[in-house]
């Protein structure tokens, strides 16, 4: 015999901060795609940019952290890599394994672009520190970090 699980409505608050998470990140989305636009580049090239800018990582690693197959992340370095503003080399730990890193042309680019992400960073200047700090917070939670 089957069990029915009941699910509760949800109520009007969670749903309202579901939408509102919803618009930020589609604000967030439509900015960085025009940010990566002014340099040429497509929101999946300047998001992987942007990892690499932090440290070098494993083709695996990318596909994992941009949530799609190797081999698109494969074709995303290529057309990075022409352009100068990543590099393959070996894992130091491990020869057999490629690691993907930004140069410092990409660095540079990367940093420039996070720089004019600004449809959050002025929303967020309206906040104290400490309502910045509770953001964070809850948000780590809700990511369970």
């Amino acid at each position: 015999m089957a069990t029915h699980r009941t699910t509760r409505p949800t109520d009007p608050l969670t749903l309202e901060v579901v939408d509102l998470i919803g618009t930020v990140v589609a604000r967030y989305y439509d900015e960085y795609e025009e940010a990566a636009a002014e340099h040429a580049l497509t929101g999946a090239q300047a998001r992987l940019l942007s990892l690499l800018s932090l440290e070098p990582l494993p083709m695996r690693r990318l596909a994992q952290k941009l949530r799609c197959e190797p081999s698109n992340v494969t074709g995303i370095v290529d057309r990075l890599e022409a352009r100068g503003l990543v590099e393959r080399r070996p894992d130091p730990k491990d020869r057999r394994v490629k690691l993907a890193a930004a140069t410092p042309e990409g660095r540079r680019l990367a940093r420039g672009l996070r720089e004019s992400l600004d449809f959050a960073r002025e929303p967020l200047a309206g906040l104290s520190r400490e309502e910045r700090e509770s953001l964070r917070d809850l948000l780590r939670r809700m990511l369970g970090a």
